[in-house]
C-alpha cells in the first residue's frame, strides 16, 4: 500500500515538474516581449507622467525637478498658445479623416471592380502611403511654393486664381494646406482597409438584396454600412489616433507658423522641451494628449461593446 502510494506521488510530481518545464519555456518566448514593452513603452509613460509634475528645466536637470503638483496643468491650460494649439489639432485631425475615410471609400468601390490591371492600381495606391513624412513634407513644400509650386501653377493657368497664393506663409491657408498633404497620405491607408474589409463581405446577401428589388442607396444603407461598421470602427479610432499625434509633416512644412496657424499640441510640447527647455510642461503637454487618446479608446470600446449586445 505504502509502495503504491509513493508511486502515485512520484508520478505527480513528474506531472508537475513536466507541467512547470513547458511553463517555464512559453514564458521564457514572452519575456524579451514583455521587457520590450516595460522598458520602451510603459517605462517612458510613467516617466513622462512624473516629469509632468516637477519643475523640471535645463537648469536643474542634472539635480532633478522638485514636485510642484498640478502647476504645469495649471499654467500650460491657461496659455493662449494651447488653446490655439488644441484647436488646431481638432480642427486638422477630424478634416483629414473626414476626406480620408470618405475619398478611401469611394476608390475602394472603384478598386472592388473587376477591370484589367486592377492589382496594379491597388499597389500603385499604396506608394503615397509607403513614401516617408519627411519626403512627402517636402514635396508638397514645393508644390505650394508661391513662387514656383505647380499649384500656383495650375490654378493660375486656369484662370480660378489671378494671383499666386502664399499657401504655407499666411494664416488662412497654411492649416488648409497641411490637411490637404496629410489627407493625401492617409487616403491609400483607408482605402486597403475599407477594400479589404468589402471583400470580407458576404454575396449572398447583396443577391437576396437584389432579388427584392432594394435599389442601390438602400443597398448602401441598409446592408453595405451596417456590414462595414465594426471595421469602419476600427479605421476611425486608428486614424483619429495616428493623425492626432502630427508632428513630422508640421515641423518640414510650416514649423507651427505663420503666427502659431499650424500649431498642434505635439508640435507644442515639441517647442516647450526642446526650444524652452521646460521639460515639466512638455510632459504636462504629452500627458494631456495621452489622456485625450485614452479616452478615444474608451469611447471606442464602449461602442464595440454596444455592437456586440446588439
Amino acid at each position: 500500500m505504502n509502495g503504491s502510494m509513493a508511486k502515485s506521488t512520484i508520478a505527480k510530481n513528474s506531472i508537475r515538474k513536466r507541467y512547470f518545464t513547458k511553463s517555464l519555456s512559453q514564458y521564457l518566448f514572452v519575456i524579451p516581449a514583455a521587457l520590450f514593452v516595460l522598458l520602451f513603452m510603459v517605462y517612458p509613460i510613467v516617466y513622462n507622467i512624473i516629469v509632468s509634475f516637477q519643475d523640471l528645466t535645463l537648469m536643474n536637470l542634472r539635480q532633478g525637478g522638485s514636485f510642484i503638483g498640478l502647476q504645469n496643468y495649471i499654467e500650460i491650460v491657461q496659455t493662449e498658445k494651447f488653446v490655439i494649439a488644441l484647436k488646431n489639432t481638432i480642427i486638422y485631425t477630424f478634416s483629414c479623416i473626414f476626406f480620408q475615410v470618405i475619398i478611401g471609400y469611394l476608390l475602394a468601390v472603384f478598386l472592388n471592380q473587376d477591370f484589367p490591371f486592377r492589382n496594379f492600381f491597388r499597389s500603385i495606391m499604396l506608394l503615397a502611403w509607403m513614401t516617408p513624412l519627411v519626403i512627402t513634407g517636402t514635396l508638397f513644400k514645393w508644390l505650394f511654393d508661391v513662387d514656383y509650386g505647380v499649384i500656383n501653377y495650375l490654378l493660375t493657368s486656369l484662370h480660378l486664381i489671378d494671383n499666386p497664393i502664399n499657401w504655407l506663409g499666411q494664416e488662412s491657408t497654411a492649416l488648409a494646406a497641411v490637411i490637404i498633404t496629410n489627407t493625401w497620405v492617409g487616403i491609400p491607408f483607408n482605402m486597403i482597409l475599407i477594400l479589404a474589409a468589402m471583400q470580407a463581405l458576404p454575396s449572398d446577401v447583396y443577391e437576396a438584396a437584389k432579388v427584392d428589388g432594394a435599389s442601390k442607396l438602400q443597398t448602401f444603407s441598409n446592408v453595405t454600412m451596417p456590414l462595414l461598421r465594426p471595421a469602419l470602427l476600427i479605421i476611425l479610432v486608428l486614424g483619429i489616433i495616428y493623425t492626432f499625434k502630427v508632428f513630422d509633416i508640421i515641423l518640414i512644412m510650416t514649423g507651427g507658423g505663420p503666427v502659431n496657424a499650424t500649431q498642434v499640441l505635439p508640435f507644442y510640447g515639441y517647442e516647450l522641451a526642446f526650444v524652452n527647455f521646460n521639460f515639466g510642461a512638455s510632459g504636462a503637454v504629452a500627458t494631456i494628449i495621452l489622456v485625450i487618446l485614452l479616452c478615444i479608446a474608451l469611447v471606442y470600446l464602449m461602442m464595440i461593446r454596444k455592437e456586440e449586445a446588439e
